[in-house]
């Protein structure tokens, strides 16, 4: 979308005197409002029953810099034309996510965004639901999801998105029906093998998943655009580095597009159920809108390779690699020394890579990279820390600086109040406030 040029030539003028505070091109960011509001526009509020037009904060993660559709109530952004540009605090946590900041709920989103239109538009809309979703009372607390990096998880979840492609390109009403008769299969089978698989994946699918499907919704505006882009997430999720963060933004889309062919009143019932606090899962409402029998356990095995006969000797050679890599993490922050951090009640945000977290069994999940934020300070990880399952407590490899304020790949910084002190265990050290116990 281009500029008329009276509003391209009072950009410049305004460019020529503003603060360096504007690394985020205000001219492709104007752009970029008026995209997000002729989605929000043509959507109309129809899809959720809830606008999801509101603030957008265009943030340059190296530096904070930020370009904003509006001010902010604090006055931390300047006008510079049509857009509103400034500083975020250090503190703040820079990611595509829902941010609270300065009185006002805003959507934050990564500068530049993809040149893709499809995958930016998607990314527009799926962003603007995630500000939206608390309104509507759809949050959910997400899950572990730690099986997805097991070899049986892994192979029946892949084998699960195979059977999702093939139900979104069936030829017919029979066909589609078959393949989802298959991907119900495969999904029960990671429900039966891993007891609390049902509750962690339904989770994570109700927030990240029906994120995806709306952005598939709004940012796209033909049936034929949105199965297109919905085969694109089930192909391209199957590279990244683990499941177990990143499943949601695959499968969400296509259960979703399936649902609007055999309930289109689903979502009214899934945001129904949700503010009631008894949601079912979305492949438990297709399946009881097609009225499908639950599949036979017994005859996974023999599904199996109709759909890939490869796929289990790649998982396996694959799975051979990640024990010894497991193991190297676990002595590294588990048996050894490690320096802990509280995060349950103390107000923990998180910046990270979904597509990159690895399973350590029962300890947690080790995220490689992360900037973690809490009432102690900053956190910011290069190679790895641990957050136990709850996510209540963080752990990196202990630190040899006499301040105990950094360590190998990683750095914190304090608050006042708050200062490093002996753990329980010889070489353990713990963040603590001042006058607590360790």
């Amino acid at each position: 979308m281009s500029l008329r040029a009276p509003v391209l030539l009072a950009l410049v003028a305004a460019l020529a005197t503003a603060p360096a505070a504007a690394a985020v091109d205000p001219v492709r960011a104007q752009a970029l409002f008026r995209e997000a509001a002729q989605l929000c526009g043509q959507d109309g509020g129809a899809l959720w029953h809830h606008s999801l037009c509101g603030p957008i904060l265009l943030v340059d993660w190296t530096d904070n810099t930020a370009v904003a559709n509006q001010p902010d109530p604090q006055g931390t952004l300047k006008p510079l034309g049509p857009v509103f540009a400034g500083m975020l605090p250090p503190d703040l946590v820079i990611a595509n996510t829902p941010i609270e900041w300065e009185g006002r709920r805003w959507t934050e989103l990564l500068w530049p965004l993809p040149d893709d239109v499809a995958h930016r538009h998607v990314t527009l809309s799926h962003e603007l639901f995630h500000r939206a979703q608390l309104e509507l009372g759809m949050v959910q607390r997400d899950g572990g999801n730690l099986h997805l990096d097991t070899l049986d998880g892994r192979i029946l979840l892949q084998l699960e998105w195979h059977a999702l492609a093939r139900a979104l390109t069936a030829p017919d009403a029979g066909a589609r029906r078959d393949a989802i008769s298959d991907a119900l299969l495969f999904r029960h089978e990671r429900y039966r093998l891993f007891p609390d698989a049902r509750a962690e994946e339904r989770a994570l699918e109700l927030n990240e998943g029906v994120a995806e499907y709306t952005g598939v919704r709004v940012g796209l505006p033909t049936s034929a655009e949105r199965t297109a882009y919905a085969l694109r997430d089930l192909e391209t999720f199957i590279m990244v580095p683990t499941f177990v963060r990143s499943f949601a933004y695959a499968t969400g889309p296509a259960w979703g597009l399936l649902l609007d062919q055999a309930d289109p009143a689903w979502r009214d019932k899934l945001a129904a159920a949700m503010k009631a606090g008894n949601p079912s899962g979305l492949d438990e409402m297709l399946q009881s809108a097609l009225k499908l029998p639950e599949p036979p356990a017994a005859s996974a095995k023999a599904r199996e390779a109709d759909y890939d006969d490869t796929l289990r000797p790649r998982e396996l050679a694959r799975d051979q690699a990640r024990q010894a890599h497991l193991a190297e993490l676990k002595a590294r922050l588990v048996d050894g020394p490690v320096l802990r951090l509280p995060l349950a009640g103390h107000h923990a945000s998180y910046q990270f890579n979904p597509t990159t977290l690895e399973a350590l069994g029962a300890a947690g999940v080790v995220y490689p990279t992360m900037t973690l934020s809490a009432d102690w300070g900053v956190l910011s990880v290069e190679q790895g820390a641990l957050l136990d399952k709850q996510m209540s407590v963080a752990a990196v490899a202990a630190g040899t600086s006499a301040d105990r304020a950094q360590g190998p790949g990683w750095h914190l910084t304090l608050n006042k109040g708050w200062s490093v002190a002996p753990g329980g265990r010889a070489g353990d050290f713990v963040v603590k406030e001042a006058g607590a116990a360790p």
